[in-house]
């Protein structure tokens, strides 16, 4: 089967129309769409009989979607909050070196909220600005600007300046704002490109999304953060007691070398963007749908895509809102009270919490491609079952430092188990209202990646100063 376009030179709506075959597109109007001339990143390499001779002996999920093009989707999805999460990652070894200690944390929070700037002067200027930002080039500056800070904080994270009479970790301040500047807009810039992708691809996209998370947690693993240390007798009293002493090992490498790993993995994910922009056959997997200015999506229907649920204004209005709450609490108050929760039960549950949430996420978005949901009733379901997990996770934080069977091996497992299928959950629940919302067209995708950050920044904001301010967590002690 083939697909035609026609494409008015207005310039101001580009019609994109493709099928699972053949895609194409005058490049002065939209210099995105497929071609059938080969491009200079492609010629060294035959990518369709590549991609081809894939499909053929993939079947099932994997029979209409191109597994090149998933790869590239996963390495652009790297690329979101990479930077930000191997940073609060680095946190064990930063603290020893910034002036700032473990309040540290605190300071990052707010230059990540700083970041959202991104995204608000982005929204602003697509809305109210007659000359439109080229997404395309857009999303270039911007991974750039997140794969250079990586760079640079691999040899400035350490520099330090007085500010008001004291020593800060300006430099690291600085450059926190910019990778948080990467990663906040990939919200309202990069999930909103892929919408010009068929609907298979956004969830591949998220799957990358996820390891932004989870290859740094692996990276501090290696490293040697995780060590949790043992106790060791250094000297005894007059009465015979023995004085024991936290010992820990050294990393396997330093903060520098951590971060130089970060800005490979940026690099990649710059190379699988430059490729999922340029390539004909990544062209070849747009589906039928008319963009406008200002990232406004008009879908058609492909034979080989799913049917689009459409929404009523309600239900639009009430999956913004359940995403935004979701984001307030998944992206905004998870990071920032799972110490609390997890702690009380031991240095192990803590990390086991920490490396199996990382895990959950990506594995969510992989189980997605098998099992598609884009059911109300079971995002709604999914939905309520997070809430309840997010009650008892909140429960053990508020009741740090002993929650409920601290001391017993059940609750370290409860515990675990709760942030694990919390996460879980969370991520695929997330998958699903967005995979809805994108069939809506329109401006969906950027008000989905704008309420998400809108949430985010809230509930960050909130728990920072419930944290700092309050009496309602407190941390556990881990001496010997």
């Amino acid at each position: 089967m083939t697909g035609t376009n026609n494409v008015a030179h207005s310039g101001a709506v580009y019609a994109v129309l493709s099928t699972p075959n053949h895609a194409g597109a005058d490049s002065y109007d939209f210099g995105r769409c497929a071609t059938d001339e080969p491009s200079e990143l492609s010629a060294f390499f035959d990518w369709r009989f590549i991609s081809k001779k894939m499909e053929h002996k993939s079947g099932g999920v994997f029979k209409n979607r191109n597994l090149i093009v998933d790869l590239l989707a996963i390495c652009f999805g790297i690329g979101t909050w990479l930077g930000v999460n191997g940073t609060f990652i680095q946190l064990p070894l930063l603290v020893n070196e910034a002036p700032e200690g473990w309040s540290l944390p605190s300071y990052l929070s707010v230059m990540v909220q700083i970041g959202n700037l991104g995204p608000l002067l982005y929204t602003v200027y697509q809305k109210f600005s007659p000359w439109k930002l080229n997404d395309g080039w857009t999303i270039h500056a911007v991974l750039m600007i997140g794969t250079l800070s990586c760079l640079f904080t691999a040899f400035f994270y350490n520099r330090t300046a007085n500010l008001a009479g004291s020593d800060h970790s300006v430099a690291l301040f600085i450059l926190t704002i910019f990778t948080a500047l990467n990663a906040c807009t990939s919200s309202v810039l990069f999930m909103p490109y892929m919408g010009r992708f068929k609907e298979q691809y956004i969830i591949t996209y998220f799957i990358g999304e996820g390891l932004s998370g989870l290859l740094p947690s692996v990276t501090a693993l290696v490293q040697g953060i995780g060590d949790s240390g043992s106790c060791v007798l250094v000297n005894e009293t007059e009465t015979g007691e023995g004085v024991y002493q936290k010992v820990t090992e050294p990393p396997l490498f330093d903060t520098k070398v951590f971060f130089l790993i970060l800005f490979a993995l940026m690099v990649l994910s710059y190379i699988g963007y430059t490729l999922l922009n340029h390539l004909p056959l990544a062209r070849h997997e747009y589906a039928q749908v008319t963009v406008g200015k200002g990232n406004k999506y008009e879908y058609g229907q492909d034979d080989n895509q799913p049917q689009v649920l459409k929404l009523s204004s309600c239900q639009y209005v009430g999956l913004l809102l359940l995403i935004g709450a979701i984001s307030l609490f998944s992206n905004g108050m998870f990071p920032s009270i799972k110490s609390y929760s997890s702690a009380p039960y031991g240095t192990r549950a803590y990390h086991l919490s920490e490396t199996l949430s990382a895990i959950a996420n990506p594995v969510a978005c992989f189980l997605a491609m098998f099992l598609y949901v884009t059911s109300l009733r079971m995002i709604y379901v999914l939905s309520a079952l997070a809430a309840l997990l997010t009650s008892y996770v909140f429960t053990t934080a508020v009741l740090s430092p002993y929650p409920p069977l601290y001391d017993e091996t059940i609750g370290t497992v409860l515990v675990v188990t709760a942030w694990t299928l919390l996460i879980g959950v969370v991520s695929y629940t997330k998958l699903g209202i967005t995979t809805v919302m994108r069939g809506q067209g329109g401006q969906s995708l950027v008000w989905v990646g704008a309420i998400t950050q809108l949430g985010s920044a809230i509930g960050a904001i909130s728990i920072f100063f419930a944290i700092n301010y309050t009496r309602f967590f407190q941390a556990a002690e881990s001496d010997c």
